[in-house]
């Protein structure tokens, strides 16, 4: 029987107001790959630290095998600021030692862009103080990948790395020859590399064999066995509670077991789970005009980003934007977002935006968030009610207590939020306004898989316009229905094969190739153009959905002249699409 490296026996660790750990066992082995998934404050990185012996359980023995190796990348890094890149990383090897290094040289390709770290502004002499979170990251990354070690424990490794970053890390922590632990709420990745899943909740480690998709399978299993004994319970319950009721109300006279018995029932029922939920908000309508470029000229300060462009988005268009970063995407989404708000034309060509468009924008910056303001006055600023629709309406309160912020959290200070719950209450003021368009820059940064599967949900269902900039593969081909990439040379493009048409061409980019010209995949053959059907029978359903809604509003109207032709050409409009997509579904299904 193998050996364990680590092993968690009994352990607990609680803190004044919380208890995140409560006798939790468990052990990792050599080259297992374990990801640790859960709500945000339930105690993954707490987990990781104490595996590391970095924080003393408060109960129960950490053991570690003898003369272990271990590695650990926590959220904080200890760099230290007055030395440079090439000291922290390499630590005093030679430069031929190191450029010698298939290894080293393969770290600081897949992180920096190449041997001469082009991702930092003086390469390895790069003093480390007044590098950006993101670049610190890289480099306290790097450290440790480039030493020797059985076991690696990462904490949101793939926090500020591109998509390219991320494919090039989940390659190489599986080829690499040791044991690994890791928190990260990148989906993707965890199918990509686990092979088990530890979910951390409510002070307990429930263990699942597989990657992510398999950790949903089994969990949706767990919990529907939960729900049936829960109805058993809850039936004993009644029986039980309805004895106890009946006769006089004085209840001293009744058998003392048989009260006994009642409260067993209820001793340990869980409280109800402190989990934000995202519903469906009344949305303005959009008109058939959104945004359109012309001829357009993105800039940011001297850098031209993008040259001449001519682009669309539609009504109900759902855009993943991907690209290197610097390319233009934040740049692309401000300069849509400025011709809407403040009716200001780029300096060079013309921006078309629809009389109905109403557009939340969802920065990487929480900087409208004032950091002195409650969190139910930051909710009231916006408005006091929302309508929900079909008659329903919800006040500020409400809300707050539906997204998470319930009791007391409603009055906490906003510079007082953790980075998730700040994210959460940027969502719920973008979406009280009720908007019909989204521009969703890295709306992944800081939710937890609990948030992250809600919002997608919510989003399943938006009637209106969207574009998502997103280093979250998952989140991006989940929610998004085409993908456009800004490759760094000042063009956008449209990507039939989605994500992976995206990394051949950077990686063609970058071995000096030509570009492969866009090609579609077969869906037998690739991954990417499998889920690009899934997406294609998705829209299918929601247009079948509208066609029967429209049908019954001709029968509605079936008196009204005018409103009867606007209905008819909806509905012209809407077999087209049909049709465009079922020819593309024939196409991809013909190849498998």
């Amino acid at each position: 029987m193998a050996v364990n490296l680590v092993n968690l026996e009994a352990v607990g660790k609680a803190f004044p107001n919380r208890t995140l750990l409560e006798g939790v066992s468990l052990g990792i082995g050599a080259n297992e790959r374990v990801g640790v998934v859960g709500r945000n404050g339930d105690g993954k990185s707490t987990l990781l630290r104490v595996l590391a012996r970095d924080e003393p359980a408060d109960s129960g023995r950490v053991t570690h095998s003898s003369g272990l190796r271990l590695g650990l990348l926590s959220q904080r890094d200890d760099l230290d600021p007055d030395k440079t890149v090439r000291e922290q990383v390499l630590r005093g090897m030679a430069e031929h030692e190191w450029a010698s290094d298939a290894k080293t040289r393969d770290i600081l390709t897949g992180l920096f862009g190449g041997l001469d770290l082009p991702g930092l502004e003086h390469g390895l002499d790069s003093t480390v103080g007044p590098l950006s979170g993101g670049e610190r990251r890289r480099v306290a990354l790097a450290r440790l990948l480039i030493g020797e070690h059985d076991l690696l424990l990462l904490d949101e490794p793939t926090n500020h790395l591109d998509i390219e970053g991320i494919a090039w890390l989940a390659r190489h922590v599986r080829d690499r020859r040791c044991a690994l632990a890791v928190v990260t709420h990148d989906r993707w990745f965890l199918d990509e590399v686990c092979t088990r899943v530890w979910d951390v909740q409510d002070g307990n480690v429930h263990e699942y064999e597989g990657g992510y998709s398999a950790y949903v399978l089994a969990r949706a299993e767990r919990e529907r066995i939960a729900a049936v004994e829960a109805g058993k319970r809850a039936n004993l319950m009644r029986k039980e509670l309805a004895w106890l009721r009946r006769g006089p109300p004085a209840r001293t006279s009744k058998p003392k077991f048989r009260i006994d018995a009642a409260n067993a029932l209820i001793a340990d029922e869980p409280p109800a789970r402190d989990s934000p939920e995202l519903m469906k908000f009344a949305n303005s309508r959009l008109g058939k005009t959104v945004f359109e470029l012309e001829d357009v000229t993105v800039t940011a300060g001297d850098k031209t980003l993008l040259t001449d462009l001519t682009w669309q988005l539609g009504p109900g268009d759902r855009i993943g934007l991907v690209g290197v970063n610097g390319a233009g995407k934040t740049s692309l989404l401000r300069t849509l977002a400025t011709a809407a708000r403040e009716e200001r034309q780029p300096s060079t060509g013309r921006v078309v935006v629809g009389k109905t468009v109403k557009l939340a924008y969802l920065s990487q910056e929480v900087v409208e968030l004032d950091e002195t303001w409650r969190v139910l006055e930051a909710v009231q600023r916006v408005r006091e009610h929302v309508d929900l629709g079909k008659g329903r309406t919800m006040s500020a309160g409400q809300l707050c207590e539906r997204f998470g912020f319930t009791g007391t959290k409603q009055w906490t200070v906003v510079g007082d939020l953790s980075g998730g719950e700040r994210r959460r209450l940027q969502l719920l003021r973008l979406l009280m306004d009720e908007p019909n368009v989204l521009f969703l820059d890295e709306p992944t940064n800081d939710l937890d898989i609990e948030t992250l599967t809600q919002l997608e949900d919510l989003l399943d269902d938006w009637p209106g316009s969207m574009i998502v900039v997103s280093h979250d593969r998952y989140f991006v081909e989940r929610t998004t229905d085409t993908v456009h990439a800004l490759l760094g040379d000042q063009n956008l493009r449209m990507l039939p094969g989605g994500i992976e048409e995206y990394l051949e061409r950077r990686q063609q980019q970058l071995s000096g190739g030509d570009e492969p010209t866009p090609t579609r995949q077969r869906a037998g053959d690739s991954r990417a153009a499998k889920k690009e059907v899934a997406r294609i029978e998705r829209q299918l359903e929601k247009l079948a959905a509208k066609e029967k809604d429209l049908h019954a509003a001709m029968a509605e109207h079936a008196t009204d002249a005018a409103k009867l032709d606007d209905l008819t050409a909806q509905l012209t409009q809407l077999g087209i699409q049909q049709g465009e997509l079922e020819e593309r579904w024939l196409e991809l299904a013909s190849d498998d």
